[in-house]
């Protein structure tokens, strides 16, 4: 293998020696530049490490083509498959490559050596999604004690990592422990092999002192490869805070696809009152759940202090609350007491937050429910017709809101609208369809964002002349106000019979038993806070941009919330630089930017997309009417016919943004300076042994699981 590999390095130092000599009267013709296309190789084995790197270009939209291992059709990587030309000008098919290890191919293959050959002539990064620490690599072998978990580690950025691709982060990189029970990472610390050129980009301890690479950079044979040693998957916080670096280096900064951590928190039921679980009943008097149950409702609702204390959180954190409210709340409450004090201080604090449409009175917009027992199903007429909410009902709920909002100057963008529960839109089991009548209400209302539920229905859809805004709702209960109310009803949803709860969690497909209940003075601090910001802050750093929400309740008496989302702030504010703000974005501009990410990820995954470079070109062809998302250096211009425009806008160290072609052309041309392909480097590398493709995958790596024991609330608990 070492004579193959050394033959491919002699051929390709022979072809770069012709591509820059000089011109003259003996020298071989000039050379064009050659293309790169912007196309990532992923080599997979269906390991979690190279599928969790998948997951993140799939994120951010980065295309790639993926060669399965496991497949006995795949394609053969040979010189051919990887490179070839294009109008007489060389073609590299990918701008990286991307493999399970160091070698999954096995002893002596041609395959790797075809890869050398092809990285080396065109300057292609590699990155090794996880292998082992030995000289092959670079690194030298761990000593005792340095092959082991990483459970709850505290991993760091070296300096070369922060000035390089993980400049983004703050320095800290925390492995998860989830749990005592269950491994659920695993590495091999160890310091540069003596002589290797090879850089550390994170680091952690050594068990004898001094520090050893977990991710670092290896230049050998003119090649860069970037080797990781150690397990995760694509949940995992530690791999989370390093897949946008990972990605950074592999595409030197340029590449289709881009990733912001977006943060937006909804306020549901804004000037109505929510009614409170019944400890004693385990269900919420007044509502559904409590049909047939007794008790008498106990309404919660915000006061005039707690909206002081809302507009004075929301600018002590930097963080604008989305207020989603309910116009009749308030003109029910005045009427009653003589006045609305709520109203009142919100209203005189308008400018402090952003509002939107929930409808008038809150009513339940899809079927007409028969409540008579839980659950409850839709109402029927003689003919067993099923009985909708007619589209005058729904269209006047809408109207008279939004003239409301006009009367009391709320800043309002009338394309905006949540329904009571997310209602007209389809409920399963009981309403698999949405109500007809809800489209045709919409339009007459010039709806264009109409808020879903994530847990329901993830996927952004349209609603007759609407796009759904799916949202994900907080496992902070609409009808609790107490710490202690929350840990009860809590307990009732996640724990067994046994343990005197409904026992949902044995049966239900999307949660999970808790071992035994929660202690109703302590739990919602120790257990709920720390869960519940963690799922956050892991939608917010796999760079979902959908909102999340909860309910006024949730700011009033205890003001359970507000922990939660402070969790997230903070933890997010310690991990990430200045360079990498929570990007905070309004109910209509988030949907506007899933449906533009749909249109091209579904261009990418059908092969619609060109993209390329030569030199300092960027040259992308996309379908008519779909933009281009793409991540770009500082200083990237987009050309025009005469002169040119800046490009995005600064995030993460880089540009990123959407681009269409200018005016008169069929396609975006970019211009980005001062970006070279990788240089060559010197150092000399054999092939790793077999013992690469063995190497330890902890039990809580291997279940690709979301982290957490306790999964999703049933929709029915958030209204």
């Amino acid at each position: 293998m070492k004579n193959t590999a050394r033959a491919a390095a002699l051929a390709a130092g022979a072809l770069l020696l012709t591509l820059t000599a000089p011109a003259g009267a003996s020298a071989a013709p000039a050379q064009p530049q050659p293309r790169v296309d912007l196309r990532v190789l992923l080599v997979s084995d269906g390991g979690p490490a190279v599928e969790a790197v998948r997951a993140e270009l799939d994120a951010q939209g980065t295309p790639y083509t993926r060669v399965d291992l496991n497949s006995a059709g795949r394609p053969v990587l040979t010189a051919a498959f990887l490179a070839d030309s294009v109008g007489g000008r060389p073609r590299a098919k990918f701008q990286a490559v991307v493999l399970p290890d160091a070698n999954p191919f096995g002893s002596g293959s041609p395959e790797l050596a075809a890869l050398a050959a092809y990285e080396q002539r065109y300057g292609i990064p590699q990155v090794d999604a996880y292998t082992w620490a030995n000289p092959e690599a670079g690194l030298g072998y761990p000593e005792p004690g340095d092959s082991r978990s990483l459970d709850g580690v505290q991993a760091a950025v070296t300096e070369a990592g922060r000035s390089g691709p993980f400049g983004y982060l703050r320095g800290a990189v925390p492995f998860e422990d989830n749990s005592p029970s269950v491994s659920e990472s695993y590495g091999f610390l160890a310091a540069p092999a003596p002589g290797a050129d090879f850089t550390p980009y994170v680091d952690a301890p050594l068990a004898g002192g001094g520090r050893g690479s977990l991710v670092g950079e290896y230049r050998h044979d003119g090649r860069r490869e970037l080797v990781v040693t150690f397990a995760y998957n694509q949940y995992q916080q530690q791999f989370r805070l390093l897949a946008r670096g990972i990605v950074d280096w592999m595409t030197q900064g340029i590449h289709l696809g881009a990733s912001r951590h977006h943060f937006t928190v909804h306020v549901d039921d804004v000037f109505a009152a929510d009614d409170r679980w019944d400890s004693a009943l385990n269900c919420t008097p007044g509502d559904i759940d409590c049909a047939g149950g007794g008790g008498e409702p106990d309404p919660i609702r915000m006061t005039a202090e707690d909206a002081a204390y809302a507009r004075s959180w929301s600018r002590e954190h930097g963080l604008t609350l989305d207020l989603v409210y309910n116009g009749a709340g308030s003109d029910q409450y005045r009427e009653q007491e003589g006045g609305d004090p709520l109203a009142d201080r919100l209203l005189a604090d308008r400018a402090d937050y952003r509002w939107v449409n929930h409808t008038y009175e809150h009513p339940f917009l899809g079927c007409v429910q028969d409540v008579s027992a839980v659950p409850w199903k839709c109402a029927t007429d003689a003919s067993g017709a099923v009985r909708y909410v007619p589209r005058s009902e729904i269209s006047q709920q809408i109207s008279e809101n939004r003239r409301w909002g006009q009367k009391a100057k709320l800043p309002l963008n009338e394309k905006e609208l949540v329904t009571g529960e997310h209602s007209g839109l389809k409920v399963l089991p009981q309403q698999p369809a949405d109500n007809p009548n809800l489209a045709p209400a919409l339009a007459e209302n010039g709806i264009g964002w109409l808020g879903s539920d994530n847990s329901r229905e993830p996927a952004q859809r349209s609603a007759g002349s609407a796009r759904t805004v799916p949202r994900y709702p907080m496992n902070i209960f609409y009808n609790v106000g107490r710490a202690e109310e929350q840990v009860d009803e809590y307990n009732w949803i996640y724990t067994r019979r046994a343990d005197g709860g409904s026992g949902v969690c044995e049966t239900s497909p999307v949660t999970t038993c808790l071992d035994a209940p929660l202690d109703t003075a302590t739990g919602y601090r120790d257990r709920i806070v720390p869960l519940e910001s963690a799922l956050a802050l892991g939608h917010v750093l796999s760079g979902d941009v959908r909102p999340h929400f909860i309910h006024q309740s949730n700011l009033a008496e205890d003001r359970i919330a507000y922990p939660v989302l402070e969790k997230v702030l903070s933890s997010y504010a310690s991990l990430f630089a200045a360079n990498t703000p929570l990007v905070n974005p309004r109910m209509a501009d988030t949907g506007e930017e899933l449906r533009k990410r749909a249109a091209f990820q579904d261009a990418v995954r059908a092969n619609k997309v060109t993209a390329y470079r030569v030199g300092e070109t960027i040259t992308v062809q996309t379908p008519a009417g779909v933009e281009t998302l793409a991540t770009m250096p500082a200083g990237t211009r987009q050309n025009l016919l005469l002169g040119s425009t800046p490009f995005g806008s600064a995030y993460a160290g880089r540009l990123g943004g959407w681009v269409s072609p200018a005016l008169l052309q069929g396609q975006v041309s970019l211009n980005v300076p001062n970006a070279p392909l990788a240089p060559a480097a010197t150092a000399s590398r054999a092939q790793l042994p077999a013992e690469v493709r063995k190497l330890p995958v902890p039990q809580g790596v291997r279940k690709q699981a979301a982290p957490g024991p306790v999964r999703q609330a049933p929709p029915s608990r958030g209204r």
